[in-house]
């Protein structure tokens, strides 16, 4: 793959690794710079990063300076990304409000996990990574994703479900 390819899967990554950073708790405007950090680095070594880890690479860069700035912060914050606005469905209001008080405690129970596992729900099945994927991307083995992605399912269902406070 050369410079030239790289730069344009590099923008269509961006806004995408963005909205990442976000639901893993990174403000707007710190998910901002980081994404603006890792492309600074992505340019800086693009002809050094292999073709088929390139968007892994991306990937890694912006989570390890978002927990680079956790650990200044010392903080682990959870914000919700603004709904997008979009136009009115002619759905029942009870069953839009039904929707809604459903989504809100979804991003509760998110917000209540321990941030690996948060991270791992996120990959799997907010972006729809496959456990390869996600192994690639986190450096660690697809038999270390399943069961750490089985762990953070049962805490999900755990927290949703409403026996842990």
């Amino acid at each position: 793959m050369g410079a030239k390819l790289k730069e344009q899967l590099l923008g269509s990554k961006m806004a995408e690794i963005r909205r990442y950073l976000i639901r893993l708790g990174a403000a707007p405007e710190d998910a901002e710079d980081i994404v603006q950090d890792t492309v600074c680095k992505a340019l800086q070594y693009i002809s050094g990063i292999e073709e088929r880890n390139f968007s892994a690479w991306l990937y890694k860069v912006a989570i390890n300076r978002y927990y680079d700035l956790c650990r200044r912060h010392k903080r682990f914050q959870y914000t919700m990304e603004a709904e997008e606005q979009s136009a009115p469905d002619k759905e029942q209001p009870e069953s839009q409000l039904l929707q809604r008080e459903q989504k809100e405690q979804i991003e509760q129970t998110l917000s209540r996990m321990i941030p690996a596992n948060r991270q791992l729900i996120l990959l799997k099945y907010e972006l729809g990574l496959s456990y390869k994927e996600i192994a690639a991307l986190l450096g660690i083995t697809e038999g270390t994703v399943k069961a750490s992605l089985y762990r953070a399912r049962q805490q999900f269902q755990q927290f949703y479900g409403g026996e842990a406070h």
